[in-house]
């Protein structure tokens, strides 16, 4: 875990790169603890006596834990799905700067040989501690819910594609998204994690029968929930109550005000609790940019007054949030506690 500071604090001396951070409010896994110290060394927070320490002051502003993102495409005008590793570090640049200091890397759907090439650039980073893994988003997903994904490139998750996929990550795949109705899927489910890799729900049409076989065989994961998928009706529940009633299940939102209502997302919180929801990005290429055209894999995205959308259909294609706007929203706008927010984009 390590400390987040808020930009514009007041920095003192660091002696030997130990840090005491003194007088914010200090979120905790129970509460905020006011003017209270952390001891952070070398970007982490650290345990013992804080002897021979520089002091930050940080009196007025808000401590909390670094932010976690297991679900980001993109930023700083670049992208993991295309680009060199430098374009790579871009993007892990530009979130570190807004407080995320682990994140998976999500690719956009492509040819196999594609992906496997992108798997492999991506596994040394991971390899080199610059990324925590990487998360494959298609291209094993429902055509009719495929969003901001190429629908020619869809495919069928049969074993013999996703174990190459599995085989091209080199142990970094940390999960995979997939829709389980598709032929094989509940078999490409229970290959990932028996290979250790998390299954992810996700632009599916599944009903809620499928939905809990999928879970049943090891989906652990709702790709951000609400989006890409049936909605709720009486009669025919499909994905989202199924996702939601499982304790065993991590549901993805994205609080940026265009893809979840506020009511929407304190609903998920109410059913499914801080422990079970994990706030994300789904960012591409224009987060922490201004308007304008940006490259999403092999579709063209023009993002307006900050909202992403495909030039070709006009469809939501990801965002262009960042964590730290994410943790604001949600305690300004949604109403949450500080507490139940941090848990949400720095714990689960």
């Amino acid at each position: 875990m390590t400390a987040h500071s808020p930009t514009g604090s007041r920095s003192g001396s660091a002696t030997a790169g130990r840090t005491v951070l003194t007088g914010g409010r200090v979120v905790l896994p129970g509460g905020v603890a006011e003017g209270g110290r952390v001891t952070v060394e070398g970007g982490r927070i650290v345990t013992g006596r804080p002897e021979e320490a520089g002091t930050l002051d940080l009196t007025g502003y808000w401590v909390v834990p670094g932010f976690v993102d297991m679900h980001v495409h993109g930023g700083g005008g670049a992208s993991f799905s295309t680009g060199t590793a430098a374009e790579a570090l871009t993007v892990i640049d530009t979130h570190r700067r807004h407080g995320t200091t682990t994140m998976v890397a999500s690719t956009v759907t492509d040819d196999l040989d594609g992906l496997a090439d992108r798997a492999g650039l991506l596994s040394e980073l991971t390899e080199q501690g610059d990324l925590a893994g990487i998360h494959f988003e298609g291209p094993f997903i429902a055509l009719n819910r495929c969003g901001a994904h190429q629908p020619s490139l869809l495919r069928e998750p049969e074993p013999g594609e996703v174990r190459k996929l599995i085989d091209a990550a080199r142990g970094t795949a940390r999960m995979l998204t997939i829709a389980p109705e598709l032929p094989h899927g509940i078999e490409a489910v229970r290959l990932l994690a028996d290979h250790g890799v998390i299954p992810a729900v996700g632009h599916t049409d599944a009903d809620w029968e499928t939905t809990r076989r999928a879970i049943d065989a090891g989906a652990r994961v709702a790709t951000h929930l609400f989006n890409a998928m049936p909605a709720l009706a009486h009669r025919a529940p499909g994905p989202i109550p199924a996702l939601l009633e499982d304790e065993r299940v991590t549901v993805e939102l994205i609080n940026d005000g265009v893809h979840l209502h506020p009511s929407v997302l304190r609903l998920a919180f109410r059913n499914a609790g801080p422990g079970r929801v994990a706030f994300i990005t789904d960012a591409m290429g224009a987060a922490g940019m201004g308007d304008g055209t940006y490259p999403l894999g092999p579709l063209e995205v023009e993002v307006r007054d900050g909202v992403a959308r495909l030039v070709e259909g006009g469809a939501i294609a990801g965002s262009t949030l960042t964590l730290d706007h994410a943790l604001r929203r949600a305690v300004l706008e949604d109403g949450l506690g500080i507490t139940e927010a941090v848990h949400a984009l720095s714990t689960t």
